[in-house]
Order: C-alpha cells, then sequence, then structure tokens
C-alpha cells in the first residue's frame, strides 16, 4: 500500500539525493569514504574540469580527487549509479551515461594501451554530510561530464552541468550513426536557419567558431562586455519558439523540481535572452553558440577533431555551487540573530 501511495507523489531532488548518497555512503570502507567525502567548505567543492583524468596531473599537478569508479565493488557502482540519476532527468541520465560510455569508442579509435580513455575514470565525491534538509553537495566528473549538485537547507540546484561528447557522431565501428548530443547541435541550427539575412547580421558574432566555450572550466562564470548576438525581442514568434525548443534541452537534463528553476530563469529574463552564433553556417563546420541571459548562460561549442568533438555547459552567473541559495541562507540568517 505504501509503494503504491508513493507512486502519488513527487519525491524532492533534494530528499532522493541525501537517500542516495547516504546509501553510497553506506557501502563504502573506511579508506573508500576517506576518497569520497570533503568537508563542505573545502575549496575542492569548487574543483572541476571536463578534460581525461589522466590529464589532470599534468595541468593543475594533482589527481583528480574523490573515488572512482574503478575502485568500486559492482554493488558500490550500482549505488554510484543511483546517485548520478538522482541529479538527473531521465533524458539527462541518459546523455552523462553514453558520454562515459564513449570512452571506449575513444580507446578503440585512439588504439589506447595506456588506459588514458576509461569509462571507469569518473568519479565520485560528497561535501558535508548528506540530510535531507540540511546544507551539502555532490560532484560527479570525469572526461567530459561534470555534474554539481548543492543542497542548502533541502533545497537543491545543479549547476555547473557539463556534457560533452567525442565523438560527437560516431563514424565507424558497431556504434556507427550515434549522436550523443545531436538536439544540442540540431535545434540551435534549426534556430539559425530560420533567421533572415538581416537578422543573421546580428546573431553572428564571428565568422570563425571560438576554440572552445568561452568560461572553460572556472570558477565564476563571466563574460567580457554587453551581450552580443540576436535579442529575443528582435525574433518572430515562431523563432522564440525555436528558442525555447531550444533552451528545454538544457533544462530538461536535470529532475523537474530543478528545471523549474531554470524555467522561472528564463521567463525572468522576458526580453534580456540573446542567442549568439560563431563559425560557419553549414553542417559539418566549426561552430560555436550561446544563450545568455541576466542571470544564466548556456555555451556549445563544436569545433575540435574535424568540428565532431562537443562541449556545452549550462551556468549560473550566481547560482553555480549553490552561491546564491548559500547567499540567501546566509543574510535570513543573519537578519535573524
Amino acid at each position: 500500500m505504501c509503494l503504491l501511495l508513493a507512486a502519488y507523489y513527487r519525491t524532492s531532488s533534494a530528499t532522493l539525493m541525501a537517500d542516495t548518497a547516504n546509501a553510497f555512503l553506506a557501502s563504502l570502507t573506511p579508506e573508500q569514504r576517506e576518497r569520497a567525502v570533503f568537508k563542505f567548505e573545502d575549496e575542492e567543492r569548487f574543483f572541476w574540469h571536463f578534460i581525461p583524468s589522466s590529464d589532470i596531473p599534468r595541468r593543475y599537478q594533482r589527481p583528480r580527487k574523490g573515488l572512482p569508479l574503478s575502485e568500486m565493488q559492482p554493488h558500490q557502482k550500482h549505488l554510484a549509479q543511483a546517485l548520478l540519476t538522482a541529479g538527473l532527468s531521465q533524458i539527462g541520465a541518459i546523455k552523462a551515461t553514453t558520454i562515459m560510455s564513449l570512452e571506449e569508442v575513444l580507446k578503440n579509435l585512439e588504439k589506447d594501451t595506456v588506459g588514458r580513455r576509461d569509462p571507469e575514470k569518473y568519479f565520485f565525491s560528497i561535501f558535508g554530510t548528506p540530510t535531507r534538509d540540511g546544507t551539502w553537495g555532490y560532484r560527479i566528473e570525469g572526461h567530459h561530464l561534470s555534474l554539481h549538485f548543492t543542497v542548502v537547507k533541502g533545497k537543491a540546484i545543479g549547476a555547473p552541468t557539463f556534457l560533452g561528447a567525442n565523438p560527437a557522431e560516431v563514424r565507424e565501428g558497431p556504434r556507427k550513426g550515434l549522436r550523443t548530443l545531436a538536439r544540442e547541435e540540431d535545434l540551435a541550427r534549426d534556430l539559425l536557419a530560420a533567421l533572415t539575412p538581416e537578422q543573421k547580421k546580428v546573431a553572428i558574432v564571428s565568422p570563425k567558431a571560438y576554440p572552445d566555450i568561452l568560461t572553460e572550466a572556472s570558477r565564476k562564470a563571466a563574460l567580457e562586455g554587453q551581450p552580443s548576438g540576436l535579442p529575443v525581442s528582435k525574433m518572430t514568434q515562431k523563432q522564440k519558439e525555436m528558442l525555447n525548443r531550444l533552451l528545454d534541452e538544457y533544462v530538461n537534463n536535470v529532475p523537474e523540481d530543478l528545471a523549474k528553476i531554470r524555467r522561472d530563469q528564463i521567463a525572468k529574463a522576458g526580453s534580456k535572452i540573446y542567442f549568439a552564433w560563431a563559425g560557419v553556417e553549414q553542417r559539418g563546420g566549426p561552430h560555436y553558440y550561446r544563450i545568455q541571459t541576466p542571470t544564466f548562460l548556456v555555451e556549445y561549442d563544436n569545433t575540435q577533431n574535424g568540428a565532431n568533438h562537443i562541449h556545452s555547459v549550462w551556468r549560473d552567473f550566481e547560482g553555480d555551487f549553490g552561491l546564491d541559495l548559500l547567499k540567501q541562507h546566509y543574510e535570513t540568517s543573519h537578519n535573524r540573530q
């Protein structure tokens, strides 16, 4: 009867995250917990990058921290998978697990024999003590996947959210034709194609695509100067609907209550939404786009490996790592005192 009743009530993401995090932690040995758990205040919580784990030491003179799947027992991997899906929607979880599986494709393409490409080099980190109404967070990270979730007094937020794909399209082998982030490209192309020549003069901010997303793996998202590109106020109703479909592709990577936060940001932005494109218009060439508002930023880039290598990210200018929620919490607590 309880299971039947549960179907009528949607569990909040914060509750689901806490329950799955605690189940995962309970499965670990003391040595594994030492690798996986950090204080919430630890600066490590703000570290992130989407390059291969084997490349982290060369770039940062430190390893990627956390507990990797490769050092987990089978039952622990299942619980880690549950923690991954707790912070994502169904479609987001499909994207994330497919991204991880592309490491096997790269391993074969590059004839990797040293373990640089490994679908189990994804690291799980817990910051603080997971509780349903407390303040804590967790990170899941490896090549082309960097997911950050923060819970502040029972309210969850997921940002930054980085998803990448290499190859963007598998062009040989048994998985030929697979496009992990296909809609991220196709919906943007549909919008660009729907613009008039005059609109394109505003929307296309550079004839050459940038070599990567501009914010890269910065701790705080920031772009220089005023927003550029075509403002939504200069779009037709049909074009606005196409832009919304593109935004939905990023909004719907996270569970419904987290997606609602993103939709509220879009609604609040109103006419202050800008779509910018850089690079060639033709399919198959290097290209980049972004969607910028006062509160959040979407960036997408496909230039590497013959324009068959995608980087995409959702970032909150003030809310990455839950900083806006923490600020509100501290201000409220201070005022009460």
